[in-house]
């Protein structure tokens, strides 16, 4: 009986992700150009600009998408993009929520 409650609450918590994942995709438009200001503390150690976080924090809704395009993923998928979303405070998708949300998944 306790299983099924914590079925109950992670299947309640996994709807509530995506509702809200689906209503922040809404109010942004997807550019990778956007992050362009994140470039040269992702290609070296730098800190990240404010503008970059700034931009970081508008694209997060799309990282999955981003994180799923060929083309991309060899830029936003390597340690130190990671690390540069951490300074910035913007949570990475984990794996989990790849394989979980649709719009993490190809």
């Amino acid at each position: 009986m306790k299983a099924s409650y914590v079925a109950i609450a992670l299947c309640t918590v996994v709807v509530v992700m995506l509702a809200t994942a689906e209503v922040s995709m809404a109010a942004v438009t997807c550019s990778p150009v956007q992050l362009s200001s994140c470039a040269s503390a992702i290609s070296s150690n730098t800190p990240p600009s404010s503008l970059c976080c700034t931009k970081l924090r508008e694209q997060k809704p799309c990282l999955c998408q981003y994180l799923n395009n060929p083309n991309l993923k060899k830029f936003v998928n390597t340690p130190n993009a990671r690390k540069v979303a951490r300074t910035c405070g913007t949570p990475f998708p984990s794996p989990i929520l790849l394989i979980l949300m649709p719009l993490c998944q190809s």
